[in-house]
């Protein structure tokens, strides 16, 4: 089991500030299991207007920390640096479960499910201090990353 910080998850992944949003990868194993965190916090642009007096975390961006982190379990077992992206295709069987808040430390966990050619079907689940507060399942296909600004591979 490994374990890393931002500056590997920004090597892994295209997202930046505000729309990164996992802070460290606590484990992951083989590809197949992986275990990150997100600290909620005040200063989160969302919780400004989500809502104004009853700060909430949008269902949308959790449903995006836990495609974050299943772009991580799948990216961070390649043996260098990935020179693809993960794209998300579908998102199946979503549920929220519990408010989360400024203060809140999202422990996120994915699941393999299965892995076809290109194509990872993945389960994630977020707790906060051990209560479920959403799940999914999700499907997501590798993209080279050259296809990500529209440039050839062969044009560098």
């Amino acid at each position: 089991m490994k374990s890393f910080g931002i500056d590997k998850i920004m090597q892994l992944l295209p997202h930046r500030y505000p729309f990164l949003l996992v802070d460290r990868v606590l484990e992951t194993e083989g590809g197949t299991h992986l275990v990150a965190i997100k600290n909620a916090t005040f200063n989160e642009l969302f919780f400004q207007g989500h809502f104004p007096g009853y700060p909430v975390m949008p269902g949308v961006l959790q449903i995006e920390v836990i495609a974050q982190a299943a772009g991580l379990m799948i990216l961070s077992n390649m043996d260098t640096v990935p020179d693809f992206d993960t794209i998300l295709l579908s998102v199946d069987g979503a549920k929220f479960r519990r408010i989360v808040q400024p203060g809140d430390q999202l422990r996120i966990e994915t699941k393999l499910i299965s892995n076809r050619r290109m194509i990872a079907k993945i389960h994630g689940a977020i707790t906060v201090n051990g209560e479920n507060a959403a799940e999914a399942t999700m499907v997501f296909m590798l993209v080279p990353k050259a296809s990500r600004s529209g440039e050839k591979k062969d044009d560098k």
